[in-house]
């Protein structure tokens, strides 16, 4: 047998959701509400929809390796040449390109914890070592990750908002950070979420690229624009530092029907503010309910909220609501994150915790 480096055999791997299906099949439910993924309600915009239907017929053709027309339209959309664009299935992919790309055994990467939970596995895949700061207040503690910062140390990743608390770090301090962080180390902001920010104080990472900064910002069409099952992101950088990256990244890594649905996706203005109405509506009114129901909540600028507390474990509550056809995320032995719905979701999901809990969570 050919045995794997002990780095490799150390690894937890990430357990995705079951999909619901496989979970109604199990427990003999139907109709089950899915609030586990961060994925978008409403679905993709119909203009996606139709631009797969009309390619379908090419589906015996390689995909356009380079994604000319899609990193085009991003171009125009963002301020940026083409080949400052990277595109990923799904911006995942793109975390573990650039630390295979800039990281090897015995490297250093600083992250948050609790954060998204690719990174740490990424980090381990290629056998270098990580520093996991705590968060504070359920936000980056972006002086301790500075703090953390070592000789050896190659990236530093910031989700914003984070995931699973839903949390940003504001303009000023991100300032600070980028004032401080060595030139020398790749500043990862993942901002999959952050269509639906609305904090007027989120930091905009895009000046601080077109400073020349060493920062690759990650975004994502599996969240806000519902193309999670397609598996398609991007990423803006330096044109040194993808080059570097396209050097591994697989020729045809994003697919066809991806590519077409994400770029008539950004055409369709009308879906995304819909998508985003929804979201802050059932923000609101899930608020609005936990306060009633005595749920401690951490207020959020993504499509998720993070519930730091609870009278009983979180894989407790999450079998319990399960039961009910109901699922949520949990996240640590007392914390749960659970997704914005449509209402009729979000009230399911308010009936089912005061059926199970009542008061007093």
């Amino acid at each position: 047998m050919i045995n794997p480096p002990e780095y490799i055999r150390a690894i937890k791997p990430y357990q995705p959701g079951k999909p619901v299906e496989e979970l109604e099949r199990e427990l003999g439910i139907e109709g089950a509400v899915k609030l586990a993924s961060n994925e978008n309600p409403l679905g993709p915009s119909p203009k996606a929809l139709d631009a797969i239907k009309r390619h379908l017929s090419g589906l015996n053709r390689y995909p356009d390796g380079s994604g000319y027309y899609l990193k085009n339209a991003l171009a125009e959309r963002l301020g940026v040449e083409p080949d400052e664009l990277i595109l990923g299935n799904g911006s995942n992919e793109l975390l573990d390109i650039a630390v295979r790309t800039f990281m090897r055994q015995d490297d250093h990467a600083v992250m948050g914890a609790p954060s998204f939970v690719v990174y740490p596995l990424a980090v381990q895949s290629v056998g270098a070592e990580k520093t996991e700061v705590p968060l504070s207040q359920w936000r980056h503690d972006l002086e301790g990750m500075l703090s953390a910062v070592k000789e050896n140390t190659k990236i530093l990743f910031i989700a914003n908002p984070n995931n699973p608390t839903g949390t940003i770090n504001r303009a000023q301090e991100f300032k600070r950070l980028m004032e401080r962080l060595p030139e020398d180390i790749l500043l990862i902001v993942d901002e999959a979420y952050y269509e639906y920010v609305t904090d007027n104080d989120y930091p905009d990472s895009l000046s601080y690229f077109r400073e020349g900064r060493n920062i690759l910002i990650l975004r994502t069409f599996s969240k806000a624009y519902g193309l999670a099952g397609l598996r398609i992101g991007y990423g803006i950088g330096r044109k040194e530092v993808l080059v570097e990256m396209n050097k591994i990244r697989e020729p045809f890594n994003t697919n066809s029907l991806g590519q077409v649905a994400a770029l008539a996706a950004l055409e369709d203005e009308d879906h995304i503010i819909r998508s985003i109405e929804v979201n802050n509506e059932g923000k609101e009114y899930l608020y609005r309910e936990f306060e009633r129901l005595g749920i401690e909540y951490v207020p959020t600028e993504a499509n998720f909220i993070f519930v730091p507390r609870l009278s009983i474990s979180a894989g407790e509550l999450y079998e319990k609501l399960l039961r009910r056809g109901v699922i949520i995320r949990p996240m640590g032995p007392e914390w749960v994150r659970i997704t914005i719905g449509l209402m009729d979701e979000n009230k399911r999901l308010i009936q089912a915790l005061e059926a199970e809990l009542g008061k007093g969570v």
